[in-house]
This record gives C-alpha cells, structure tokens and sequence, in this order.
C-alpha cells in the first residue's frame, strides 16, 4: 500500500505546478473516474508514487494527474494533484 508523503502538513499551501511540459489533458484514471493529465519532463524534487509506493527521483520524467470531480478524500482539482511514474498511471495502479 503506498503511503503519503509527510513532507508537506495538511494545512500548508501547495506549491504551483510549474508547467515546463505538456498541456494538461483529460483522461480517465484507473478508477474510471476523469484527471487532467500532465507530463513533467524533470521531477524538481522526490516525490512518492501512489500507484507502486516507490520514489520517483529528482530529474525524472513522470505524470501530474489531479481529479476533474471531488473523490472524497482525494479533494478535487490541482490542489488534490498526484506525481506518478508514467508507467504506473499508464497499468492503472492505483493505491
């Protein structure tokens, strides 16, 4: 089970989502739900992947996915945004 990354508390502002690489588009995840989808050429920073659980490396290409539609938990928008390695959002993994 993947685990959520402690580095930044619940109540902090999100950092803006600097868009370096694709457009955003729409696609259905691996729930069946609707995400804008984005791919980032070079990871900033280490982030964990919900899908597998295992760290996604600084300078790595990977995909931003953020729901279209409130999902609970997950909240709805960029704010509720996930970094995945392509290949996990691409199988469908999800956590």
């Amino acid at each position: 089970m993947a685990r959520r990354s402690s580095k930044r508390p619940w109540g902090q502002e999100h950092r803006p989502l600097h868009l370096s690489a694709s457009i955003a588009r729409t696609e259905v995840g691996g729930d069946g739900r609707r995400y804008q989808v984005q791919r980032v050429v070079k990871a900033k920073k280490e982030y964990i992947c919900p899908g597998c659980g295992r760290p996604i490396f600084v300078g790595s290409e990977h995909i931003v996915a953020w729901p279209e539609e409130d999902q609970a938990w997950r909240g709805v928008g960029i704010e509720a945004r996930r970094h995945w390695h392509t290949s996990c959002w691409e199988r469908g993994l999800w956590a």
